[in-house]
């Protein structure tokens, strides 16, 4: 029997590409992908910028600078597309879907742009659209969802899914580093970029939690914006009350219900009680963890980024859709839920944490509680520092809605007592799961 021959062709070849061409041509894994496809994969052709320099693993006969001429190449089975950003990606990748093959990818800014439309394209030319390694790195909690929780109705999913401010973060509880300090060691070991805008202020945490609440819930992905804050603003002497308090603070992205239909959607920092399995992940690893009705707490822990793991799972995906297209089927799209309805960030309850620099003279403690009360956010304990002629008040508050709390905050920034706004975080119950 002649095993069939699966056809590859790569966009990319930086340090995801590299590994994923570097794990398929490793001779010693070659039965084993042979059985796990059903058969036998060749990269045959790998697009990337400059066709002229040396790349170790990859023959140099393999190299095009034309990413649009392979996506179109009549002799591709599966397009990997590993370039990144939605344009010009977006082209490749509907080249590719439009005449029937295969696409696996790791890009999760143009799957939460339009996966949804790429994903019907799939659909109808008879093709799969995977992207595994959108999310997590090489956690596998897409095709978790998408398959061994598919039966589940699933209350909410939280996790820590950047490792560039999760590294900050723990940089900042445990050597007491200020955000700046903390950051430009995250840049000079590579884990942050020049411009680290897109982690540090919360987009890219943002992209995947839309990537994961249309699998866990049923929403589409049509570049839908959500509540986005990032931790710029997270201040070493935050993370020592969280520290003190029995928290830690993490960057959060989080989809969950609210009643029957509702939805909140949104990505943050919280202070996470350290009993809570996330609070327990450090450094540059990411973590998702998924409560569902029957089946309670789950979680996912691994690398959340780096180029072999990253690879891993795109090999995983490239690995189903061989399978598939030797079976004569495809994946059909993830369902949509049409009755969900989106919640606004202001809408949801929580726990707060809040500091403010304030004058130290009588009086500014009742002006501040008084607008507390005034907007409805009852206090549930404050601690009092002294700075010179200031003091730092750091207030937890009882449960209350998120647009009250920010209109207190608001007030409070018109006290001519208050000098300064510090950090307002939202606190994950210590009850909670």
């Amino acid at each position: 029997m002649n095993t069939p021959k699966i056809r590859v062709g790569v966009i990319g070849a930086g340090n995801v590409g590299s590994a994923f061409v570097e794990l398929l041509s490793d001779e010693s894994r070659h039965v084993a992908l042979v059985d796990a496809a059903m058969a036998t994969l060749e990269v045959v052709a790998v697009a990337v910028r400059d066709p002229k320099k040396l790349r170790p693993g990859i023959a140099p006969n393999l190299l095009s600078s034309d990413a649009l001429a392979l996506a179109n190449r009549e002799d591709i089975d599966v397009l990997v597309e590993l370039s990144g950003g939605v344009d010009p990606a977006r082209t490749y990748v509907e080249a590719a879907l439009s005449r029937g093959v295969s696409v696996v990818t790791a890009n999760k800014a143009l799957m939460a742009e339009c996966g949804t439309e790429l994903a019907e394209l799939a659909n109808k030319n008879g093709a799969d659209l995977f992207y595994e390694a959108a999310v997590g790195g090489g956690i596998p909690i897409l095709r978790s969802l998408r398959t061994s929780l598919a039966g589940e109705r699933i209350e909410r999913v939280m996790g820590i899914v950047n490792g560039t401010t999760n590294f900050i973060l723990s940089k900042m509880t445990s050597e007491g580093s200020d955000y700046a300090v903390a950051l430009a060691e995250a840049q000079a070991l590579g884990y942050a970029e020049a411009d680290p805008s897109a982690d540090v202020d919360a987009f890219d945490a943002a992209a995947k939690v839309q990537i994961l609440s249309s699998l866990a819930f049923g929403t589409e992905l049509r570049g839908e914006q959500i509540a986005r804050e990032g931790i710029t603003g997270v201040r070493a002497i935050d993370v020592d009350f969280a520290r003190r308090n029995g928290y830690v603070i993490k960057l959060v992205g989080v989809a969950e219900r609210v009643g029957e239909y509702g939805l909140s959607r949104r990505a943050h920092p919280a202070m996470i009680p350290l009993e809570h399995p996330l609070a327990s992940v450090h450094g540059a690893m990411n973590a998702v963890f998924v409560e569902g009705t029957k089946s309670g707490p789950l979680m996912w822990l691994g690398q959340g980024a780096g180029g072999e793991p990253t690879a891993t799972a795109v090999l995983g995906d490239v690995l189903y859709v061989a399978r598939n297209r030797v079976s004569g089927r495809h994946d059909v799209p993830f369902s949509v839920d049409d009755r969900l309805v989106s919640v606004e960030a202001g809408d949801i309850r929580s726990v707060f944490y809040i500091s403010l620099d304030v004058m130290d003279e009588p009086g500014v403690l009742a002006s501040v509680a008084s607008v507390f009360g005034s907007h409805g956010v009852s206090i549930q304990s404050m601690e009092q520092s002294g700075v010179g002629d200031e003091a730092r008040l750091s207030f937890l508050t009882h449960e209350a809605l998120t647009k009250n709390v920010r209109a207190t905050i608001a007030a409070l920034a018109n006290l001519a007592a208050v000098d300064s706004i510090g950090a307002c975080i939202r606190v994950i119950d210590k009850g909670a799961p």
